[in-house]
């Protein structure tokens, strides 16, 4: 059984909102996940500062994790560095990886860089990102002999669930969702719209869920969860009585200053 905190959008700089990010610090030392990962927008502008802040507060929680980049990495008003060092912040102040890779016996988790776009909001896959995708996941099953639970990290949304309110998908989604499937991917994690939502990916061949996280640490919320803070408690099984997924989508209490469950799935893998 393998434990992930899914966060997303935490926007270090003026909008990155403190009393939400101790309370995923709160929440990792209680429940001390095996993985955190972050669906993109670590920063608010890629600055060197924000970047800085943002690793220094993910090493801060003392578990493992893993990061893409969001449309706010990319510099937005410093043109030079977004036409020619588009991610030279984030290799130079976060990580030099911009596509990590975790894998352990049950689980192999593969992050998709999609902040290509030189618009401001909307990302896309890339032709040799959809050709690689299959062999950036491991072929066959884990040393223990059972398929690992497979998922993907992008920053964009893939499908428009109805809790996305319409918002537009990352360029060439379709062809991703497909070559996920064909790779086993079991789950794809993403955020960008501010908003928590979960749905199976629409005419995929293979059962492939769709979990999005909506802000977890700043105060730029939307719809519905306009002024609130969410993120993601995923429970892994790939064990012999059969491979499950269980999501808990937390919501920040005010009241209680900290993060409380505000509903419970039960996700059926392939």
């Amino acid at each position: 059984m393998r434990r992930l905190l899914h966060v997303s959008d935490i926007h270090f700089g003026p909008p990155h909102y403190e009393p939400a990010a101790a309370g995923v610090e709160a929440l990792v030392r209680e429940r001390r996940p095996d993985l955190i990962v972050v669906s993109g927008d670590l920063t608010q502008r890629a600055k060197a500062c924000q970047f800085r802040q943002a690793r220094r507060f993910l090493e801060g929680l003392g578990r493992p994790f893993l990061a893409v980049p969001g449309n706010h990495d990319v510099p937005m008003y410093r043109f030079w560095e977004r036409l020619f060092d588009r991610y030279g912040a984030w290799r130079r102040h976060f990580s030099a990886v911009l596509e990590p890779y975790f894998v352990d016996d049950e689980m192999e988790v593969v992050g998709f860089n999609t902040a290509f776009n030189l618009t401001i909001d909307n990302g896309r896959f890339t032709g040799s990102q959809l050709a690689g995708a299959g062999r950036r996941f491991r072929a066959g099953g884990s040393r223990s002999g059972h398929a690992p639970v497979r998922i993907a990290v992008a920053h964009h949304p893939l499908a428009a669930l109805p809790e996305l309110m319409g918002w537009r998908t990352a360029r060439r989604s379709d062809e991703a969702l497909a070559a996920f499937a064909a790779a086993g991917v079991d789950l794809v994690l993403s955020g960008h719209v501010h908003v928590a939502a979960l749905g199976k990916a629409p005419g995929c061949a293979r059962r492939l869920w769709l979990v999005h996280s909506g802000t977890s640490t700043s105060g730029r919320g939307r719809g519905a969860e306009q002024g609130r803070n969410s993120c993601n408690w995923i429970t892994l099984d790939a064990g012999p009585a059969g491979r499950t997924a269980q999501v808990e989508q937390l919501v920040w209490s005010e009241d209680l200053g900290l993060f409380e469950v505000d509903s419970v799935h039960d996700c059926e893998l392939a």
